[in-house]
């Protein structure tokens, strides 16, 4: 539920989950704060509010199917979570003494940025190679099937690596597809993509990031599908 107050995108979830679990926090916890963050802030439901004008149900849909599956993904974890599969995460211990506020938040900030970016860089990279290699026919091939249109928008969905700020107005553009093949875009997007697999990877490890996303992709489908079908 936090993630629904404080908004951030999904690049930025990473790097503070693995601080949360740093400072004590439960790694389940830590990890549905991850994925709930940039699918249900504010700002992103705003965003798909003004993508999707007079639909107010496609709105109460990204939030329910989005808190759903991160909720769904944290209990998951604790029930079949195990720790060696995360790479040890660096303690922190506070404020250090001997050292200003400022300098503490200067070299936090540093680390994180600079951890992450490359990571991002090579993500941004395949998401751009897929953009200019796909034709529009293909696209168009899959939007004639109810369920073969869901499962292809959330694959692509997961390479395009779109920010979860702007993903609802892609999502508007898709207007051959159905309302909840579109809300599998809209949901599967923030918690899995290309540059989230390389980020969790490089700061949890391979092991963690290769079962972590596979299990969220195949979660957040089926909740989309689910509550898509309820609510659109």
């Amino acid at each position: 539920v936090a993630g629904v107050v404080l908004p951030g995108c999904e690049c930025a979830s990473v790097p503070v989950a693995s601080s949360l679990i740093g400072r004590g926090v439960t790694p389940a916890a830590a990890f549905a704060f991850l994925l709930s963050a940039p699918a249900v802030n504010p700002v992103v439901l705003t965003a798909t509010a003004v993508a999707f004008p007079g639909s107010p149900e496609m709105v109460l849909a990204r939030l329910v199917a989005s808190l759903v599956t991160a909720a769904a993904m944290g209990w998951l974890w604790l029930w079949l979570g195990r720790e060696e599969w995360l790479r040890p995460v660096v303690r922190h211990s506070g404020h250090r003494p001997g050292h200003s506020r400022w300098t503490e938040f200067r070299r936090g900030f540093q680390h994180d940025f600079l951890h992450a970016g490359g990571f991002l860089v090579v993500g941004a990279m395949a998401a751009a190679t897929f953009n200019v290699a796909v034709p529009r026919s293909v696209l168009d091939a899959f939007s004639g099937s109810p369920w073969l249109s869901v499962l292809f928008l959330a694959a692509l969905a997961i390479v395009l690596a779109v920010c979860s700020e702007a993903d609802a107005f892609v999502a508007a553009s898709l207007s051959g597809f159905s309302p909840v093949a579109r809300l599998a875009f809209m949901v599967v997007g923030p918690m899995v993509d290309l540059k989230l697999i390389a980020l969790q990877a490089g700061t949890f490890g391979r092991a963690f990031a290769v079962r972590f996303s596979a299990a969220t992709a195949v979660v957040a489908v089926v909740c989309s599908a689910v509550i898509g079908g309820v609510l659109l």
